[in-house]
């Protein structure tokens, strides 16, 4: 009996014993976090960062036709004003990319009678890379091969003039001026060119509108408007957005170039860049159009881009 009492009070010896040391170290550890908890919660607040609503813009416009001001059209531009601003590396590449493509698209828009601000629609469209969608779409305007051939753009192994900026642009310019002339407005244009102008022209027949900004449409399209808006306030007023480069920053203009006129075919364009005293990586830099290792002529005559002092 004794044996037995003696072990019953040591076993709650040892369960009173680990009872203290458990509740120690649960406080320890809640403790712990709380200081944690704590320091991280100093971290935050006290982080050199201050983040502002974006101040509307006062007449904003787009093509030279004013932007209609109600309660809907300045809650979407104010969506992607800020979008686009806090969006940091995107834009920032953007303003850079701007300094060297610019210059190549302005005239050509110019030169076609299409308002300048269509520039910042290859900003929207491709970020002014030669980028694919998931619908195959490609290049700074994003046409789609049938499209592109429409358009008067050589699409096919070889050669894919959708990535040929200066064509690309001019089919772009000519799409846009078909477009405005059927729709009205620029502002119809650039919605047309986004969602097509089939879908576009049903759109406004069925909802009994005319303009772009009385339509309801799908999210992408009903932003897209706006978003060319917002990238061409905050690219043509950099610092207005907390963006500041310096001219160094910028990418080169592509205009130190000279061309060679290209009538028969090429079998090894590496070669080619070689003779021509030029890497094939540069080749294919100053020409993203040619899309293989040759190039098939027949009865045409290509004009190769190389740099100068390269």
């Amino acid at each position: 009996m004794q044996q037995m009492m003696h072990t019953f009070f040591s076993a709650i010896g040892f369960v009173t014993i680990s009872f203290i040391i458990f509740t120690s170290f649960s406080n320890l550890a809640e403790k712990q976090n709380t200081e944690t908890n704590e320091s991280e919660t100093t971290e935050i607040v006290n982080l050199p960062q201050v983040v502002k609503p974006i101040p509307p813009i006062t007449n904003p416009s787009f093509a030279g036709e004013p932007m209609p001001l109600n309660m809907d059209t300045k809650e979407r531009l104010d969506r992607e004003l800020s979008v686009n601003t806090y969006w940091h590396s995107s834009t920032i590449l953007n303003i850079k990319n701007a300094h060297k493509y610019f210059p190549i698209m302005e005239p050509i828009l110019a030169e076609m009678g299409v308002p300048d601000d269509f520039k910042y629609l290859a900003v929207a469209e491709s970020n002014l890379r030669n980028v694919q969608s998931s619908a195959k779409a490609k290049g700074f305007w994003q046409f789609r091969k049938l499209a592109a051939k429409e358009l008067g753009l050589e699409v096919n192994e070889e050669v894919d003039e959708r990535y040929h900026i200066e064509k690309a642009t001019k089919a772009a310019a000519g799409y846009l001026k078909k477009l405005y002339k059927r729709f009205g407005s620029w502002a119809n244009a650039a919605a047309a060119y986004n969602v097509g102008p089939t879908n576009f022209a049903k759109t406004l027949k069925n909802q009994k509108e005319k303009s772009f900004y009385d339509v309801n449409v799908n999210d992408e399209t009903g932003r897209y408007l706006f978003r060319l808006i917002a990238i061409k306030e905050i690219m043509k007023n950099p610092v207005n957005y907390g963006f500041y480069l310096e001219p160094q920053d910028m990418y080169e203009k592509i205009d130190h170039v000279y061309y060679v006129e290209v009538k028969q075919s090429v079998s090894d364009w590496a070669a080619f860049a070689k003779h021509n005293g030029v890497s094939y990586r540069m080749l294919k830099y100053y020409n993203p159009w040619l899309r293989t290792g040759k190039l098939t002529v027949i009865n045409n005559t290509y004009k190769i881009k190389l740099p100068r002092n390269s």
